[in-house]
């Protein structure tokens, strides 16, 4: 690999507006990231996804 070619890939911490924290790495500038949805309030992952039925 090339030197100096590459952003810097560190440890970020990722919070969600429900309240949910993880640590992940990332390439953005700053030690932490801002999300609105995560697998932990995501209808899909939680189950409380509602199907329309009518069309």
């Amino acid at each position: 690999m090339k030197q100096e070619i590459h952003p810097d890939y560190h440890e970020v911490t990722v919070t969600c507006a429900c309240g949910n924290t993880f640590k992940t790495k990332s390439n953005c500038k700053g030690d932490t990231l801002s999300i609105d949805i995560c697998n932990k309030c995501h209808p899909f992952f939680t189950g409380k996804k509602k199907v329309s039925t009518s069309l």
